[in-house]
Order: C-alpha cells, then sequence, then structure tokens
C-alpha cells in the first residue's frame, strides 16, 4: 500500500536533493490519471508549447489551483501533501501543477536549470519549494526520462537566461558542475514520483523513441515562504487535502471532468519571461 516519505527517504532527499518513490502511486491510481489525461479535451485545449532551442517544443498544459476534478485529487491526497510538508518542515500549499506531454519523435528537451531560478522571479524569497513529478508513461532514457544532478540543490541559486523559450541555467558553470557531480537519469515506471528541491539542477533529452513520455508535476511551496508581491502563480492559499481514496471516488465516477481547473495559458506564465536570453 502506498504510503507518505520514510525517514529514510526524507534523508536522502535533504543530502541528494531528490528522491524517488517507487510505486508512490498504485497501478489503478495512475491508470484513471492515464485514462483521464488522454480523452481530456480540455488538457489538450489549454495546452502550449515551449521551445527548447534545439529544434524540439514541449506541450504542457498548466494550471495554479488543484480544483476537485482527478488532477486535483492527485495534487491535495494526504500521501502526496504530508510527504511535501515532512520535506519542508510545515505547512504547504499548491504552487501549481503541469502535464508535460511527450509525444513520440516530437516531444522536446528541456535545458539544465533549477525551478528557483524562475520562481526567484515571482517574489519567492526561500528555495523553500518542492516538486512531485509522478510518471504517467514509462520514463526511460529513450523517451526523455528527467535527468537530475544530486547534490546540486547544496549550489544555491544559480543565474538563469533564456535558451529557445526555456529557462536554461548558466552553461558556464553548469559545465563545470558536471566535472565535479554526476548526473543521473531517472528512469521511471508509471506510479513512481520523484520529489526535487526547488535548487536541484534537472534537464530532460527530446522524445526519440515511439513511446509517449506524460508526466504530472505538483509543486508547492511552504506557507511560511508566501510570495512579496503578486505574480501569475498564487501567493498562500489554504489547501484543502483529502483522503487517498478520493482519486479512486473521483476517477471511477467522473474521471474526464476537468471543468473547475483554472487553466493557465502560455502567455501568462511570465517566469521565465522576466529572465535574459542567453547569448
Amino acid at each position: 500500500m502506498p504510503h507518505i516519505l520514510s525517514s529514510d527517504q526524507i534523508a536522502d532527499y535533504h543530502r541528494d536533493g531528490f528522491v524517488i518513490a517507487r510505486g508512490f502511486f498504485a497501478a489503478d491510481e495512475i491508470d484513471l490519471l492515464r485514462s483521464a489525461a488522454k480523452v481530456d479535451r480540455a488538457l489538450d485545449e489549454h495546452s502550449f508549447g515551449r521551445a527548447d532551442g534545439e529544434g524540439g517544443t514541449v506541450r504542457l498544459s498548466l494550471w495554479n489551483h488543484p480544483g476537485d476534478s482527478i488532477y486535483g485529487m492527485f495534487a491535495r491526497c494526504e500521501r502526496i501533501v504530508r510527504s511535501a510538508e515532512k520535506l519542508l518542515g510545515g505547512e504547504v500549499y499548491h504552487y501549481h501543477s503541469k502535464m508535460i506531454m511527450k509525444d513520440p519523435r516530437v516531444g522536446g528537451a528541456w535545458a539544465w536549470h533549477q525551478d528557483y531560478g524562475y520562481w526567484y522571479q515571482n517574489g519567492v524569497l526561500f528555495p523553500w519549494l518542492v516538486s512531485v513529478s509522478i510518471a504517467v508513461d514509462p520514463a526511460t532514457r529513450e523517451n526523455g526520462c528527467l535527468q537530475v544532478i544530486p547534490r546540486s540543490h547544496d549550489l544555491g541559486r544559480i543565474e538563469h537566461g533564456l535558451t529557445g523559450e526555456q529557462a536554461g541555467a548558466d552553461m558556464e558553470r553548469e559545465h563545470a558542475i558536471l566535472e565535479r557531480l554526476p548526473l543521473v537519469y531517472c528512469e521511471m515506471d508509471p506510479g513512481d514520483a520523484i520529489f526535487f528541491h526547488a535548487n536541484l539542477l534537472h534537464r530532460s533529452d527530446m522524445n526519440q523513441s515511439e513511446n509517449p513520455r506524460w508526466s504530472m508535476i505538483c509543486c508547492y511551496n511552504a506557507a511560511a515562504n508566501d510570495p512579496y508581491k503578486d505574480s501569475h502563480h498564487p501567493r498562500y492559499t489554504p489547501l484543502q487535502t483529502v483522503p487517498d481514496q478520493s482519486i479512486r471516488d473521483v476517477g471511477g465516477n467522473h474521471f474526464a471532468e476537468a471543468g473547475d481547473v483554472a487553466w493557465l495559458s502560455g502567455d501568462r506564465d511570465h517566469s521565465a519571461r522576466a529572465l535574459p536570453k542567453k547569448p
């Protein structure tokens, strides 16, 4: 039975900047999420692309508030929220969620970056945020799984600029870091989840395979880290946690109904745009 992160997993996260929780969601839970997402016309209609600067485009849908659809049940379930609270040391709120849609042969790359490299632009003072990437499809090296640099969260915030339409870390520093720290390919099965620190350097390659790689990413901010100014992502908003069983209850009844989702269009996602273009 999936459960919240253990003390050993919490320690691994703080040491390495990430931890992979194998089987964090059960097979039937992830089947409901996949079934909902792949037929959800609203998710598709509200998706937008981000050019990777290498000739590819990453497609994603983005929303701020979790709502009551199956996406909201995943983001609000006790298992994931209590784990985020353990990692951040207290109350958290939902910063935003997104579905990354790396379709076969066309899903683009993500440049090396830290999430705090551009969330910093939103008035978030401390890097007290955690992202949880849930594998909807198998994630392999061939279809562009997440790559991370363990312990890179200890480097602090690195300067970022635009690579294509994406935020990318300073390349000179990035190369120096890779000479001293290892690179890990985070291959995952559906239902696995990786929790990672806002300052962890991570990237992914283009999907070169015939298989899709969709993932849902839920991001949480510490309630004590309420941004000092408004942005396109929310300031502190109390999070109404739901029992884990809510995933099955909602998914089994009206899994494709996501009408309460407050979609964020590409032209309102300003985090990266505040950065200078990289030469």
